[in-house]
């Protein structure tokens, strides 16, 4: 859709594209998503026309000149004016590489990756059963054969991968022997809520710290909310000094 096309024209104010472009951008996302498409857009454009016959009516009708209109438009105006003024102070706030270096080498403990394993298992009911699968395993028949024939957890269309995981995210008696494993070994069965796992290990990645260009952003994000805070506080701390504060709490 042309942001600039003509959709509907209500007492001579045209309706564009742009401007249901512009509604659909006060959505929230997921709300947005059910508007994308010819069908949505134009719902949206004829809402727009809804929206201004109301408003044209309410012209007509002097509903701005009313009481309660003003005290609403009022509380508005405050409201849009304080952010204003607040997006105003904020202004000019950047952050050096300097800055950002520092507080990386001040701060690398918040930036370590938890230690991670990556395994496959077999889930089944019974030891017995786990121990049978364990020797046509030793037999010849790949862990992931036996994951795809015999487990009962939806892993199994993976070959019985569960992808990468650090600790605290699986059971205790299964992270336990997940990561005191070899890589590339078949654990014996597991025991645990869910039954008896034959557990292999893919690999496991040591406790890391992050490098720097990876958490650059993060960082230069995070150091303008504090030098925003720290000026909003400045600023406010000063305006007391020439307006009149009284609290009650």
């Amino acid at each position: 859709m042309s942001e600039n096309k003509v959709l509907a024209t209500v007492n001579g104010k045209d309706i564009t594209s742009q401007d249901v472009y512009q509604f659909l951008n006060q959505l929230d996302p997921q709300t947005a998503a059910q508007f994308n498409s010819p069908e949505g857009m134009n719902q949206i454009a004829n809402e727009l026309v809804n929206q201004e016959l109301l408003y044209l009516e309410a012209l007509k009708n002097d509903l701005d000149e009313e009481e309660n209109f003003k005290k609403e438009l009022e509380r508005v105006k405050v409201g849009v004016l304080k952010q204003y003024a607040i997006n105003k102070l904020f202004l000019g706030i950047t952050i050096s590489e300097e800055e950002i270096t520092q507080f990386y080498d001040k701060n690398k403990q918040y930036f370590q990756k938890p230690e991670a394993a990556r395994a496959s298992h077999i889930l089944v009911d019974d030891e017995q059963k786990a121990n049978e699968i364990l020797d046509e395993i030793d037999k010849g028949l790949s862990f992931e054969e036996a994951a795809t024939k015999y487990s009962n957890c939806p892993s199994k269309a993976n070959g019985g991968d569960l992808g990468e995981f650090t600790r605290g995210r699986m059971v205790p008696e299964f992270e336990e022997v997940a990561f005191s494993m070899e890589e590339g070994k078949i654990s014996q069965p597991v025991k645990t809520q869910f039954g008896y796992h034959l557990i292999k290990l893919n690999y496991k990645k040591e406790s890391t710290i992050s490098p720097l260009e990876e958490v650059k952003g993060q960082i230069n994000q995070q150091l303008i909310i504090m030098k925003q805070q720290e000026r909003y506080i400045d600023k406010t701390e000063e305006l007391k000094k020439d307006f009149k504060v009284e609290t009650y709490f």
